[in-house]
């Protein structure tokens, strides 16, 4: 959408006009957790906008704990409501340097709410919270003032809540740090883009303390006030599901006094709320939108990002593809060894080939092309090739793949198209672009050697595996919420058990099950128990519990990753992305499937035994698939 405006009539006339009717002032969240800020953020993005929807709000941010994930999921869900979406977060920033992790104070960081104004700012985003994530982890992902002193264009910050650095030095009652910290965010990144933040937990006396502080400090340094929610529950109704959230977090009992709780309420006020709360500081409301017209970031989907192939000198992807094509084809249909085929060119290759071969090939050549994926190809080829080479047992194709006569020629698949009638199309289709999706299986003992080969060929900024993130689903909220709420654990199991198992892999809602099921429905409508417990399970359910890493999915990208997207730590080592899968490719970039596979294993011990009993080698491609011993 275009710019959120309010009309100009003066310093906040328009805001106290709409107060005094009653109507709701204009007013922009600019500090939200989503669920991606784990285990803390209790809403998910879809519902988190309704509810904005709903409010008439034109504008909102995502601002989550030192992460992105959420960034492309919702800006794609305001875009489909006609919300101006505002990316950003939440960043945790090092008392010390980022790289210090040793004392106490190391892992106590101040919080900063940063925002992208434009493109620059979202790459920057970007470059800060993989810095995070990747060398300043200790506790939190943090940064330091050094990098936001290097990565601060096109970012809008705010002091954050009362945990930041200016705000944690007005509780200290040490106001010159304050005033310190304030100055040199003023100095990084100019009046206009540094905002003193206030928050609406009126009566808790730290947020009144600070709000009062940063009224000060404004005067002083001649800085512009904001406020925001810290908003991490659409609706008010929802604190105490987020109360129990916490505790699936930290492992604790509702019945649990020392527990760590959240009493202010962290919903989605709305502007009049605001208002109500901040009746001498209009001025800081209006800059909410203020703050929203300046930010106007454009995200680019459905591009194609293949990494460049190293060809040889003085050849295209095209002709190299072209090359290979041909060569490979004289030994799939041509009967010539493997070992002469780089004797052969493309024309003395057509001499000699047949023609529903040939025609296959052109036919197959011309849509790649057309397409733009002859290095992908390439890139595949490579990877299998290499593979085979190395000893590593590979899978003969699987999937849409198997009908490509390309794929054939160049050893990617081990299915001869042709002989099996096996359709293109269903693979790459020139009235549908998408991109190609070729699985690659490998003996699950090996797959780390070919991703290794990977990253040493492409370069170890260019490839990364992929997070994903696991959702709580029906049986499990139920469990953690039985758990949370000190219910005896078979009262629960009785429960659990009685949920509907997934159909084809698919979770079914709560709500749906306590209408569809007769025993659960009986359950919830006649044990009192029973229907709180599934009450506030269902205000769990679909929120991410934990972050792992795809089994197969790796991307590989033609410039460093973090000039794409957001990197942080694989749950079991090495680099992934903080987008999905299917976020990477609506960014267009391309997801290779390195599948390890322990049946493929288990073929190569079989060989390995047939060798060493009877000394014969068997090539597991030329065993005839309708070899009649074996179907006896």
């Amino acid at each position: 959408m275009g710019e959120v405006k309010i009309e100009d009539k003066g310093s906040a006339t328009v805001v106290k006009e709409k107060a005094s009717q009653n109507a709701s002032p204009d007013f922009v969240h600019l500090h939200n957790h989503t669920h991606y800020s784990l285990l803390d953020g209790l809403q998910k993005i879809p519902q988190m906008l309704d509810w904005v929807q709903q409010l008439g709000q034109k504008a909102v941010a995502i601002t989550d704990h030192g992460t992105l994930s959420g960034a492309i999921e919702f800006y794609k869900e305001c875009k489909k409501r006609d919300i101006k979406p505002i990316i950003g977060m939440e960043a945790y920033v090092a008392p010390r340097k980022h790289t210090d992790k040793s004392t106490r104070e190391d892992r106590t960081p101040y919080h900063l709410t940063l925002l992208a104004k434009n493109e620059q700012g979202y790459k920057n985003l970007i470059k800060l919270s993989t810095i995070a994530c990747l060398e300043g982890f200790y506790y939190k992902p943090r940064i330091d003032r050094e990098l936001i002193e290097k990565y601060h264009e096109g970012i809008i910050a705010l002091t954050g809540c009362i945990g930041g650095e200016v705000g944690t030095n007005i509780l200290a009652d040490n106001y010159d740090a304050a005033k310190e910290a304030a100055q040199w965010y003023k100095d990084t990144f100019g009046a206009e883009n540094y905002y003193l933040e206030m928050q609406p937990h009126i009566g808790w006396e730290p947020q009144d303390k600070v709000n009062a502080g940063l009224r000060k400090l404004a005067k002083e340094l001649d800085l512009g006030l904001v406020i925001t929610g810290d908003a991490h529950y659409s609706k008010s109704d929802q604190h105490y599901a987020h109360d129990i959230l916490l505790c699936v977090q930290t492992g604790s009992t509702i019945e649990d006094p020392n527990r760590f709780k959240l009493d202010q309420d962290l919903s989605i006020y709305s502007g009049a709320q605001i208002a109500e709360r901040f009746p001498d500081d209009l001025q800081a409301l209006e800059n909410t939108v203020k703050i929203a017209e300046m930010c106007n970031l454009e995200i680019e989907l459905g591009k194609i990002l293949i990494p460049t192939f190293e060809v040889p000198e003085g050849k295209t992807e095209r002709e190299y593809l072209r090359e290979l094509v041909y060569q490979g084809a004289m030994w799939r249909y041509g009967d010539i060894p493997k070992e002469d085929i780089s004797h052969y060119d493309e024309t003395s290759a057509k001499a000699k080939l047949p023609q529903p071969v040939l025609e296959r090939i052109e036919y197959e050549l011309e849509v790649i092309a057309r397409m733009g994926y002859d290095g992908y190809f390439l890139i595949v080829a490579d990877l299998l090739n290499w593979s085979k080479n190395q000893g590593i047992v590979c899978g003969p194709g699987r999937g849409s793949a198997a009908g490509s006569i390309i794929a054939y020629v160049t050893n990617i698949t081990d299915l001869d198209p042709i002989k099996y009638d096996l359709l293109f199309e269903r693979f790459l289709n020139p009235d549908r672009i998408s991109m190609p999706d070729i699985d690659m299986d490998f003996a699950d003992d090996r797959r780390e050697e070919v991703i290794a080969y990977a990253t040493e060929k492409y370069g170890q900024d260019h490839v990364a595996q992929i997070i994903t993130f696991g959702i709580m689903a029906a049986r499990n909220a139920v469990r953690d919420t039985g758990r949370v709420l000190a219910m005896p654990y078979a009262e629960v199991d009785t429960v659990a058990k009685l949920i509907p198992a997934p159909i084809q892999g698919r979770h079914i809602p709560l709500e749906k099950s306590i209408q569809d099921d007769p025993d659960l429905k009986k359950e919830y409508e006649g044990n009192p128990r029973t229907k709180r417990l599934i009450d506030i399970a269902m205000q769990l359910e679909g929120t991410i519990r934990n972050a792992g890493t795809h089994a197969a999915g790796v991307v590989i990208a033609p410039e460093p990753l973090d000039e794409y997207v957001p990197l942080t730590r694989a749950a079991k080592g090495g680099v992934s992305t903080q987008y999905i899968g299917t976020v990477m490719e609506e960014l267009g970039l391309l997801k290779f499937d390195f599948l390890g596979l322990s049946n493929l294993t288990i073929i190569k011990n079989a060989l390995r035994i047939i060798k060493r009993v009877y000394g014969r080698e068997i090539e597991v491609g030329e065993i005839p698939i309708d070899d009649k011993k074996t179907y006896e």
